[in-house]
């Protein structure tokens, strides 16, 4: 039989009771002004996501260790799989937006290795030791590794421990940690061209090393790179078979009786298993997937498991094909680990379950890990947006959705991210990261959120959307972390017909910003590389493609948001530059330093005749005719994951203050 709790609204309703929904309800009682002018009113409504969010899971005897994703503190949690409860957590004081991606036991089973990534470098430890013969007392600093996020760890029979991850602009590097001395020791970077390492595996010889450019690809990054590391003569070599050189990355390695098992992130075209020979590296067999990633891997006597974005796989050992594995249980989504025993596939989901799979009988019980013990929190957010009584905040594996009249917030699962969302007509629709196209709420029908439209996985990252009503459109901006460069999507919600202009800009210019004006769409260009062109501005039609003009705006940074007001067009940069563009002449009109309320990613809407921006600290307007900036809420500080955002409904902003969501209501005499 199976054993779920029925989907939907308990589970989705927002955890933690009054620090909630009582706390969101009863601040739309009692607006709360701060930082504000005497024309501007803050009202804060709650917390605007909370939520148990994970990223790592690993069974280590009868426990599953489970890290917690973008919440602050970040934690581990042991679910006990007997009892079904959770019996143990360590907090880590880890830095801002911190995550747990990487878990690893030592051969005894004593000892459980946490790797964390943060958002932004503090100077901290990132490696973590939790006796888990003690689990009351909290994991401790061990160490700390130079590339900042770590994202997978490996512990080889002698229980030394290997670490790889990487760091903005770097080239990722081998990490080890010796118990007996404490000394973390870099091991060198064996691919200068590589962007970030998310894999890696050891033996008692050899320790191999995965990485690629899953980030920040294109130009001259390379794509999947695989090394074997001696760990006596600490020389690295070139392994990666040939038929994964083309994908964008390693995702995951295993080493599993005697064979080194390899999964990569697909792009242009799926991802990969193979299976390498220890003994024989050069001997292997390649499996492609119908998925864009093959990960956490595990494996009985005749199969090896994995994860991938539809779902569970098996490989058959003796006949070497891959089949689903199929069980009666509900959508697994984002999977971030899956173990075997006795029979049972024990499955990590980004939705915040358990689930136990008999693989003979395809039966399942799924536990909710909050009703389980696990504390929820307030996470960073991605995209906002607010529409028919509605506001809408994105997070890991979640949107939640709050009721403007009754203050009711319920959290509805969508896998990935929501970058940006708009509410078209009283639907939702939102570009989903990782990879995931366009997706579609109704608040009307009694459904989950639903994919709308696909678009071909390279264009993985939407970042911006904007309703255009001339050409009835959903315009999405969109990178590509693989190949560089990026695209613009066009969605009709009525016919549902889609389209897809890649690279509009140039081939290393994303789409950054997207706004419209009497049926043209308007795109901001950046560069996730440190070199080549950045903050072109072109015009296209949207129904087309067809480019109508383009400018260099003779900017050092790549635009940060768009917005449009009158005949005028506005540029924010990353470096907090802004710069206006009179749509007639198509000229450069204004320039202005604006670093001291906005640097680094923003946005912009246009709202009571003036154009609005949030960017990380502050929320300010500028002047129709001036263009002078002027702050409306000082020290607004959102706690945004990958940039601000920020929305317009019933005559109110929405955007967050710290980990609140707040309605500002500012009325300017221009």
């Amino acid at each position: 039989m199976t054993h779920f709790p029925s989907p939907s609204r308990r589970r989705l309703l927002q955890a933690g009771g009054a620090f909630g929904l009582a706390a969101a309800a009863g601040s739309l009682l009692a607006p709360r002004a701060g930082a504000a002018g005497p024309a501007t009113t803050v009202t804060d409504l709650g917390p605007g996501l909370v939520q148990f969010s994970l990223m790592s899971g690993l069974l280590v005897g009868d426990t599953v260790y489970i890290g917690s994703r973008n919440m602050q503190p970040s934690s581990v949690i042991g679910f006990h799989l007997p009892s079904r409860k959770v019996v143990s957590r360590t907090a880590l004081d880890a830095g801002p937006e911190p995550s747990v991606q990487a878990l690893a036991a030592d051969p005894t089973g004593r000892y459980l290795y946490i790797g964390v990534l943060v958002k932004a470098d503090r100077g901290g430890p990132n490696l973590y030791r939790w006796d888990l013969k003690t689990p009351e007392i909290p994991a401790v600093a061990i160490g700390r590794t130079e590339d900042r996020d770590i994202r997978d760890l490996a512990v080889a029979p002698d229980g030394t421990v290997y670490a790889v991850g990487g760091v903005p602009g770097k080239a990722p590097s081998l990490w080890e940690y010796d118990p007996a001395t404490g000394a973390v020791t870099g091991r060198g970077v064996p691919d200068p061209k590589a962007t970030l390492a998310r894999a890696v595996a050891a033996s008692d010889t050899t320790v191999f090393f995965g990485a690629g450019s899953v980030l920040a690809g294109g130009g001259g990054a390379s794509k999947a790179s695989l090394y074997a590391f001696d760990r006596k003569t600490h020389a690295f070599t070139p392994i990666v078979p040939k038929e994964m050189e083309k994908d964008p990355s390693l995702r995951e390695l295993a080493v599993v009786d005697g064979h080194l098992v390899v999964g990569t992130s697909g792009g242009v075209d799926p991802a990969k298993l193979a299976v390498m020979d220890l003994d024989d590296l050069s001997s292997y067999t390649v499996v492609p997937t119908k998925g864009t990633v093959v990960k956490t891997l595990a494996a009985d006597a005749e199969r090896i498991y994995f994860a991938s974005d539809a779902g569970l796989h098996a490989y058959g050992k003796a006949d070497r094909t891959l089949s689903p594995v199929e069980f009666d249980g509900p959508d697994l989504g984002e999977i971030w680990g899956v173990d075997h025993v006795d029979g049972k596939l024990v499955v990590v989901s980004a939705y915040g379950f358990v689930a136990e799979i008999d693989v003979a009988a395809r039966t399942s019980v799924v536990t909710d890990l909050h009703e389980a013990g696990a504390e929820a929190g307030p996470q960073a957010g991605m995209g906002i947006a607010a529409g028919a009584g509605y506001v809408y905040l994105g997070g890991n594996g979640a949107i939640s959705r709050r009721d403007l009249r009754t203050g009711e917030v319920v959290n509805l699962p969508a896998p990935g991210e929501a970058k940006d969302a708009e509410v078209i007509g009283g639907v939702l629709y939102t570009g989903q990261y990782n990879a995931q196209g366009i997706w579609r709420y109704d608040p009307s029908r009694r459904q989950d959120p639903q994919q709308a439209a696909s678009f071909p996985s390279e264009q993985n990252r939407p970042l911006d959307t904007s309703w255009d009503p001339e050409n009835s459109l959903l315009l999405v901006g969109v990178q590509s972390d693989t190949e560089g460069g990026g695209a613009l999507w066009t969605y009709c919600p009525r016919t549902g017909r889609k389209a897809s202009y890649v690279n509009p800009i140039d081939d290393v210019q994303l789409v950054r910003a997207v706004v419209n004006r009497d049926g043209v769409a308007f795109l901001g260009g950046d560069n996730a590389s440190k070199e080549g062109p950045r903050a072109t501005v072109v015009a296209l039609d949207p129904v087309t493609g067809k480019e109508r003009w383009r400018l260099d705006p003779g900017q050092a940074a790549g635009v940060a948001a768009l917005a449009v007001q009158d005949r005028n067009l506005y540029g924010l940069t990353t470096q907090g530059a802004l710069f206006v563009v009179d749509l007639r002449t198509r000229q450069v009109v204004h320039t202005a330093d604006v670093s001291a309320v906005s640097k680094g990613f923003a946005a912009m809407v246009t709202h009571r005749g003036a154009v609005y921006g949030v960017s990380d600290t502050t929320l300010f307007r500028f002047h129709p005719k001036t263009f002078a900036v002027r702050t409306v809420v000082a020290g607004i500080n959102g706690a945004w994951y990958s940039g601000p955002h920020i929305n317009v409904h019933g005559g109110l902003l929405y955007t967050l203050r710290g980990h609140n969501l707040v309605a500002v209501d500012d009325r300017p005499s221009h």
